[in-house]
């Protein structure tokens, strides 16, 4: 089982950003050194909860401070920023890192964003699919370029001088491109069928029901399979929001905490979804009527928490639920307590992650 650190992130809105982003590079760094496998910062343009505004320049920050982790962009909201640009700053990234860079994508879910960058009422899937397309033509070609789309145009043919540079993307480290990862928020998303099918990787949201992560699995084996590529037994990778203390009664009081970074974070996402009308995503049976999805409903279902035993035991209940993952993302949530903050990171990694690998394992040489 391999264990990745995913954060959105997600602060109270009286905190610092100058704090905020302190404590997201801290746990970044922690993690690097606890051995975790990759992690990933998301980006929003209009959003001071989300005050990441470029998941490139953050990673940028620590690129010669971490050593072993990969880093990922979680996500480049391709429909808000121009191919040429993406290219070249992912390209950029890569280097910087020394070839340690997940190129994380999506269309972008925040409606303010959309709407501050006019693209509220396009669609925003098809800016999506255009732009990535772009992007990979721009790494895999020589200038000038002669990329001609519905929404970009991308040549440099008036102004190239080769013979100087002049006119040409820098191409990535990683060749012929850093892995391309997307984020899977839909129940039965096809999205993750295409994803597999192009080889690149899903990560089902931590925000998911455990029902609908279920239903990226076979999703992803079918994608695999029209592409003729095996089964990569870490390419799904299944976030989940989580905290681990040394004992039952911390873990409760801080996970539960009704001003807490946990039920302030659901809190943030409920009323999101409830006003994007997506309330959906927190209903196993779509009969339920929108005033029965609480606050209380939502953090029931979507937060692990308590010791390192307790949290074994709620991981192989989730992995029961969501079908055989073995790429556990960690989600990042505000350090309201750094102490606590921090040891829970650690009891992941040395605590929680090593167990839960041996009974996998386990559990795959009995069948």
């Amino acid at each position: 089982m391999r264990l990745g650190f995913f954060t959105m992130p997600v602060h109270p809105l009286g905190k610092s950003p100058a704090q905020s982003f302190a404590e997201d590079r801290e746990a970044f760094i922690l993690a690097d050194r606890l051995g975790y496998s990759e992690a990933y910062c998301g980006e929003h343009s209009t959003d001071l909860a989300e005050n990441v505004t470029s998941t490139v320049a953050f990673l940028a920050s620590l690129a010669y401070e971490t050593t072993q982790i990969r880093l990922g962009t979680g996500t480049v909201n391709l429909p808000n920023s121009h191919p040429v640009r993406v290219a070249a700053e992912v390209a950029m990234l890569d280097h910087m890192t020394g070839g340690r860079v997940n190129f994380g994508i999506s269309p972008g879910g925040l409606l303010s964003d959309a709407e501050a960058f006019g693209t509220l009422d396009k669609d925003r899937n098809a800016m999506f699919l255009e732009c990535i397309d772009m992007v990979l033509a721009i790494w895999s070609q020589e200038p000038p370029y002669d990329l001609a789309g519905e929404f970009w145009n991308v040549s440099t043919a008036r102004t190239l001088l080769a013979e100087i540079g002049q006119g040409a993307v820098l191409k990535p480290l990683q060749q012929p491109h850093p892995p391309v990862v997307g984020t899977a928020v839909a129940p039965f998303s096809k999205g993750v069928t295409a994803m597999a099918a192009r080889g690149w990787e899903p990560i089902s949201a931590n925000f998911l029901l455990p029902k609908w992560v279920a239903t990226h699995w076979p999703n992803y084996r079918e994608g695999c399979a029209a592409a003729g590529r095996p089964v990569n037994p870490h390419g799904w990778r299944v976030a989940r929001s989580i905290f681990v203390a040394e004992d039952s009664a911390t873990a409760r009081a801080y996970a539960l905490d009704p001003n807490g970074p946990y039920v302030s974070y659901f809190r943030g996402i409920l009323t999101k979804m409830r006003r994007g009308g997506r309330l959906n995503l927190f209903k196993e049976d779509q009969a339920m009527p929108d005033e029965a999805v609480t606050l209380d409903h939502v953090v029931d279902r979507l937060l692990t928490f308590g010791s390192p035993d307790e949290v074994i035991e709620k991981l192989h209940q989730f992995r029961d639920e969501t079908g055989p993952f073995n790429h556990l993302i960690y989600a990042g949530h505000d350090w309201a307590d750094p102490v606590l903050g921090r040891r829970s990171m650690e009891l992941m990694a040395e605590k929680v992650i090593p167990k839960l690998s041996v009974a996998i394992a386990a559990e795959r040489e009995a069948v």
